[in-house]
């Protein structure tokens, strides 16, 4: 291969350490957004149960006014059994009574209920802040970490960085460009080395797409130091080695 060629490989070889410090870098950053939305999510419970024990007090509070009304209905209607003047009348007050308060009986137990739903979702409540408190505290840890290790994965990038735009010199312009766009294309890969189908002699692939290649291009290839795509993906394809020998 020719200077143009030498230089694209080359510079794709930059590239591909580019991208992995890069990729190292947002994965530190993305660990402290992870954290963070754990947070969040565990606050979002917590408001949530919060709403929850309201709603069920505001149940409990209605059901006790329901139970002190029921109990002066009950408390009148056993003065009207001192007041009753027949048998009939009597019975008829007493059915009454212990109508009222089997019904204040079931009020009683649905209030009950709901105390216990009320503590229930308290201890939870206990539950979720010890759990925030708890996931502040390793946020707090990743992202002293994180901030310390971007330091490093920055120094690294800058480094390779300077790599890339120094290779990226000895290469024109047109076959720079067309680097680039391909390389924004298939995140950074945008050189393809040509491969040999295994057992068929003068049949080649792609190397990125793995589609076949024609014995043409790869003898342009190997008399020209131009750049050639593939038909299929659009990647610039080379020869190995082997191949260009």
């Amino acid at each position: 291969m020719g200077p143009i060629l030498n230089g694209l490989v080359k510079l794709q070889s930059v590239e591909n350490r580019l991208r992995a410090a890069k990729a190292k870098l947002a994965r530190c950053r993305r660990n402290v957004i992870i954290q963070e939305n754990q947070v969040r999510n565990l606050q979002n419970a917590l408001e949530a149960k919060k709403e929850e024990i309201q709603l069920t007090k505001f149940q409990s509070d209605r059901l006790e006014l329901e139970l002190k009304s029921k109990d002066e209905q009950v408390a009148k209607l056993r003065a009207s059994l001192n007041t009753a003047r027949t048998n009939k009348e009597y019975a008829a007050v007493l059915t009454q009574l212990n109508t009222t308060k089997a019904d204040n009986s079931k009020v009683e137990t649905q209030i009950l209920e709901l105390l216990k739903d009320i503590e229930a979702d308290e201890a939870e409540c206990k539950d979720i802040r010890n759990q925030i408190e708890q996931q502040k505290q390793h946020l707090e840890k990743t992202r002293k970490e994180s901030e310390e290790l971007a330091i490093k994965y920055q120094a690294e990038i800058d480094e390779v960085q300077k790599e890339w735009n120094k290779v990226a010199k000895t290469i024109s312009k047109e076959p720079l460009e067309i680097f680039k766009r391909v390389a924004e294309t298939f995140d950074g890969q945008a050189v393809a080395v040509i491969e040999q189908q295994e057992g068929k002699t003068g049949a080649y692939s792609c190397g990125g797409c793995f589609m076949g290649i024609t014995a043409e291009s790869v003898n342009m290839l190997m008399t020209k130091d131009e750049v050639i795509r593939c038909p299929n993906c659009t990647r610039i394809l080379v020869l190995t080695s082997e191949e260009h020998t």
